[in-house]
């Protein structure tokens, strides 16, 4: 990434955007390059970094059609299910589990699942 203008924090020119801003912005970057780069001074550490896109090359964000709600909606069902007990857990299961709550401390809870 060298020979990219750097610029500080909040003094980047109109016309750069990051991702998040683009997509703030109903855009994305749409394969164009990084254009220029943020830095955000640290003490004791390094800068903080953020790359920065051309405004006018960005394209807008493709719409979500049925087929991606789908698999949208499929993947985070999976991310409910209990591997160990093959339930519903209704809520998204930690990763740092891996397991639904119940599984994970079954001294704490009765077989349905419950609270003693």
């Amino acid at each position: 990434m060298s020979g990219l203008p750097v610029y500080r924090w909040r003094f980047a020119p109109d016309g750069y955007a990051t991702r998040r801003q683009l997509r703030a912005l109903g855009l994305r970057p749409g394969g164009q390059d990084v254009a220029a780069q943020l830095e955000r001074p640290r003490r004791r550490r390094g800068p903080l970094v953020a790359y920065l896109y051309r405004v006018d090359l960005a394209k807008p964000v493709r719409p979500m059609t049925p087929a991606r709600w789908a698999a949208l909606a499929k993947a985070n069902a999976a991310r409910r299910f209990c591997p160990a007990c093959r339930r519903d857990a209704e809520y998204v299961i930690p990763t740092s589990l891996g397991t639904c709550v119940p599984c994970a401390y079954p001294d704490l809870y009765d077989s349905d699942g419950s609270t003693p």
